[in-house]
């Protein structure tokens, strides 16, 4: 019956609550689901909302208080998406919000780009314009100068959970250096990126370090939630540099951080940016590190949806086994030899920030004279190699910009939710060549808002330091890996270059200039 730290988990795909014990143990945990709905009239835009997406918190997280069975809850602190962000008025009330994939601000991202903008911020920031805050807010100043005339206060998205939760307007350097608004050597606002972009620097939070405690439990949120007025409130940060906290990630070791969104990550002791702008970077959880990381676009939802639209068999044979309707379609994939049988998933693209297209969502290169061959099975390793295959391209790019400091033990951790499955440890161990370390659970996220929540209150969680599998790459099957990788990077150069109005991408960022067609072929492959 000892006390237990509560993370609040609000990501792309759903809203999260869980309760860790003093050993780090997980208690209990609840979820919805939730999506983001688009914005009529602005293609790409979607829009996060902030009272839907409360009830889905405030709904888990009173099912895991009524689960702890009268245990105390020491403190709270939330992890969340990055990029998206609220906008409240003078009473606190919220004005408009955004997820990570809201796209509307395409205009206001190429004005961005062509005025120069966009170089000083990816120089200051360590990121584009397309899915942060300069463009957005541009946005509004073009389509809702009301909105932006009325916000008093702005707070990314896990800010948005403390301020429902205490009334409190603070940030953290994880979440904070996602706007883009940021000078990541200082690990603050940048006033002069707020200026270039028309932002008052005064609607910006107070930034706090993560694990301080902003405010407490307020009479309003505890009648949602459950909670006991007065429980402290800590600040937590985005998602995956808590996910690389949660597992004590450390440089020379780069993490797979597997969700809805794959981060392929490094972590450095300076503000490294790519000068190629390739991939982004952003402050880490503890003073004096910073992350760089590569982003696989939609990798993990790509699966989610397969479950849904071809595979509604799988949940009820999941029961009936004991297990997920995901560890049933991966046992239909182990079957299926590396290469897939030659179909290709053409899902997330390698990450370029200035440049960053991806192709029509597809498969290719099934036959359909061989329904055993191209399977479900099939197709779902197609996936899961598209993913590992993206991700084996950003440990290049890392290890280049690191001179090979980013994998220099010869191993990459992974972790996150799909590193819950049997195969895909397997895959990537495969594609990569490296030994492929497994967390011992994919909550990682989560439990590093619970390590900070404990910080907190001078507590000390464990790490999740040590994997629960090793997975070793089969020489062979690496081997054949190289020509497989080659042929996927050829097969999306070409699905790319017919992606458009009749094919519509995966996605297409704002500000993101079109290359020509020499300069999409990527050839790089992992070659550990």
């Amino acid at each position: 019956m000892s006390d237990v730290f509560l993370a609040i988990d609000a990501g792309t795909g759903s809203a999260r609550a869980l309760a860790f014990d003093a050993d780090g143990r997980l208690i209990a945990q609840a979820g919805r689901e939730w999506i983001h709905h688009a914005v009529a009239g602005h293609p790409g835009g979607t829009a996060f909302d902030t009272t839907a997406g409360w009830s889905a918190i405030a709904g888990a997280v009173a099912e895991v208080v009524r689960r702890l069975d009268g245990r105390r809850v020491a403190a709270v602190a939330a992890s969340s998406m990055r990029e998206g962000f609220v906008l409240y008025d003078a009473a606190g009330r919220e004005l408009w919000a955004c997820p990570n994939t809201d796209g509307r601000a395409r205009r206001e991202a190429a004005e961005l780009v062509e005025q120069g903008v966009a170089d000083e911020i990816f120089r200051v920031a360590g990121d584009w314009v397309s899915i942060t805050a300069p463009a957005r807010l541009r946005w509004l100043a073009r389509h809702q100068p009301d909105v932006l005339a009325d916000a008093r206060h702005l707070g990314m998205l896990s800010d948005w959970v403390t301020t429902r939760l205490t009334g409190t307007f603070a940030t953290d350097p994880t979440a904070g250096s996602s706007s883009a608004l940021f000078d990541l050597r200082s690990r603050s606002w940048s006033t002069d990126l707020a200026g270039l972009v028309g932002v008052e620097a005064a609607i910006l939070p107070d930034v706090v370090e993560c694990g301080t405690v902003v405010g407490a439990v307020t009479d309003e949120a505890a009648a949602a939630t459950g909670l006991p007025a007065g429980t402290p409130v800590v600040t937590g940060g985005a998602d995956t540099q808590l996910a690389l906290h949660g597992i004590a990630a450390r440089p020379g070791v780069p993490t797979i951080v597997a969700g809805t969104f794959w981060q392929t990550t490094a972590i450095v002791d300076e503000p490294l940016v790519d000068p190629e702008r390739r991939l982004r970077t952003l402050c880490h959880v503890d003073p004096g590190q910073w992350m760089i990381e590569g982003i696989g676009f939609l990798s993990g939802l790509a699966m989610r949806w397969f479950r849904d639209a071809m595979c509604p068999d799988a949940a009820a044979a999941g029961i009936a086994a004991g297990t997920s309707a995901f560890a049933v379609m991966e046992k239909w994939a182990a079957a299926v030899p590396a290469g897939s049988n030659g179909i290709v998933a053409t899902m997330a693209n390698v990450m370029q920030a200035d440049a960053w297209h991806q192709a029509a969502p597809a498969f290719i290169g099934f036959d359909i004279n061989d329904a055993r061959a191209s399977s479900r099975g099939a197709f779902v390793r197609a996936i899961e190699e598209s993913a590992a295959i993206v991700a084996a391209a950003h440990l290049d790019v890392l290890a280049a910009l690191t001179d090979g400091r980013a994998a220099s033990e010869g191993s990459v951790t992974f972790t996150g939710g799909s590193s819950a499955g049997a195969l895909w440890p397997r895959v990537i161990a495969g594609v990569t060549g490296l030994q492929t370390r497994v967390t011992p659970a994919p909550e990682a996220s989560a439990y590093g808002a619970a390590r900070l929540a404990a910080q907190g209150m001078q507590a000390t969680l464990p790490p999740m330091a040590e994997p629960d599998r090793v997975v070793r790459a089969d020489a062979a099957e690496h081997d054949a890996y190289r020509e497989i990788s080659s042929r996927w990077h050829r097969v999306y150069r070409d699905v790319l270059s017919i992606s458009g109005d009749d094919l519509p991408p995966l996605f297409t960022p704002p500000g993101a200039a079109r290359p020509p067609a020499e300069a999409r072929r990527v050839d790089a492959v992992s070659t550990a």
